[in-house]
């Protein structure tokens, strides 16, 4: 009796392309959370943080600065390495090294050993984060693409309110006698669980052609963002002394100097760290150029609310976070509705919401205007419903035009240069918008200091709408 063998057919052609699950999605999007919850989470803590360290405030501001510099800094590179490396594995160290330093902040004996912490916490966000983006980017399409991107933009706006109302909360929990030590230690068991579920859940990816690292590129492109960012941050605390005149009087040489050596490169075959030719797509140039004035409108009210409520107002921090509760609730719901309004009505939803946010950011100037000091949530709560469903309808919605029309090859420089584009406005709105209120309440007052700040918001906010008109009508 003969046996016979039948043998298996052997599949040809290229390989599948790695699918993003429901966990995965879960898993990339807590990820996603966690470097901006972290950003906000100091604002309520500071007032802490400084009593028990005995900081004075150039330094508590560093606190804030080192983190927000560090992680502007290093985005696009770690976009690059997640292309050249792999995506979840450069995710998973980012992710592991995130978690190391937050315990690190948490356990700072004294404000400089913070402010250490707090840089190299910002530099593994970087690892982190722009891996994100080009997971979702290289793992979806279509539709699952279309909601993935609304999801990550409505997380990305949530955090940023949540951060603010969970530092709050967490301070005045005392939780076993931590204090504002809680506001870093809670992302410890956070990115245990995620890293557990990352390594079951996010598939491996990376780009088709790896990119080397490009040195020059990347050092002029951290002295351009630290000439700009160090003495904004710095320069009230500490007096505006002559080095802050020099690094800003630096700036535009640095930013020169990067632009024409990435020019270079590009032109010569070589691969810079961010192509100028990325620029050529009309839909990343136009929604980056929104992005600006809107993150730096966001932070620049988020740090100022936080104060004025705090040192004005008299409120405690869990007061403080939660006058803002409105604005995070009404932001979920309506960020959930973005992509069904965009289907419809294309682009045209964020000029939309923009108007919204105007009217809600009018009606709390008049609510701190007329109620001062007697400012809590009762007082901004019309106002900050308002200005969340406006602020819903536009974030999600730029991030996914940013990204619509960047190759798949390209999804991690992309996503970095987005990603550095909104972290450096963020700090930029701490900087400018922060700097302008500390500087008017000596001679103004509290309550004018903060009229006068929300109405210069305002105007931002009308730039963003305006702006947002020459959006391409349709996402592709």
């Amino acid at each position: 009796m003969t046996e016979t063998i039948t043998s298996r057919p052997v599949r040809t052609g290229p390989p599948a392309t790695p699918s993003l699950g429901g966990l995965g999605l879960f898993t990339v999007l807590l990820a996603a959370a966690l470097p901006l919850v972290d950003f906000f989470i100091v604002n309520v803590a500071l007032p802490t943080i400084g009593a028990d360290l005995s900081a004075s405030e150039a330094v508590l501001e560093l606190v804030v600065a080192g983190y927000g510099v560090a992680y502007a800094v290093l985005l696009v590179l770690g976009g690059r390495l997640g292309d050249l490396f792999g995506r979840r594995r450069l995710f998973l160290g980012g992710m592991a090294a995130f978690g190391l330093t937050s315990l690190a902040c948490g356990l700072a004996p004294d404000a400089w050993s913070l402010v250490a912490a707090r840089a190299a916490q910002g530099a593994s966000a970087a690892a982190m984060l722009p891996q994100v983006l080009a997971t979702i980017q290289a793992t979806t399409s279509g539709p699952r693409r279309a909601k993935a991107m609304g999801l990550y933009g409505a997380t990305a706006g949530l955090s940023m309110v949540a951060g603010q109302i969970l530092g709050g909360v967490l301070v005045a929990a005392d939780i076993a006698g931590t204090g504002w030590r809680s506001v870093f230690l809670v992302n410890v068991p956070v990115v245990l669980v995620g890293l557990f579920l990352a390594a079951r859940a996010v598939p491996e990816t990376r780009s088709a052609r790896p990119e080397p690292v490009d040195v020059p590129g990347t050092f002029l492109l951290a002295a351009s963002i630290l000439t700009l960012l160090v003495p904004l941050t710095e320069g009230r605390a500490a007096g505006w002394p002559l080095w802050t005149w020099l690094s800003l009087a630096a700036f535009p040489f640095a930013a020169a100097a990067f632009f024409a050596v990435e020019r270079r490169a590009d032109r010569a075959g070589r691969t810079p760290l961010v192509p100028p030719s990325l620029f050529e797509i009309v839909s990343l140039r136009r929604g980056l150029l929104l992005m600006v004035p809107f993150s730096i409108g966001f932070s620049g009210f988020m740090f100022v609310i936080a104060v004025a409520l705090q040192q004005g107002a008299g409120l405690g921090p869990v007061a403080a976070g939660l006058a803002l509760a409105p604005l995070a609730v009404v932001f979920f719901f309506f960020s959930l509705a973005g992509p069904r309004l965009v289907a419809r009505y294309g682009t045209r939803v964020v000029p939309a919401g923009a108007a919204l946010q105007g009217v809600g950011l009018a009606l709390m100037t008049l609510a701190a205007w007329r109620s001062w000091p007697d400012l809590g949530l009762v007082e901004l709560l019309p106002g900050a419903a308002v200005a969340g469903a406006g602020q819903a309808l536009q974030l999600p919605v730029i991030m996914r035009v940013v990204l619509s029309e960047v190759p798949a090859v390209r999804a991690g420089v992309g996503s970095g240069v987005m990603v550095t584009t909104q972290q450096s406005s963020l700090a930029l709105g701490v900087a400018t918008l922060g700097t302008l209120f500390l500087s008017l309440v000596p001679g103004m007052g509290m309550r004018d200091a903060l009229v006068t700040t929300l109405l210069v918001q305002l105007a931002g906010v009308a730039l963003t709408g305006l702006l947002s008109l020459r959006l391409p009508r349709t996402i592709a």
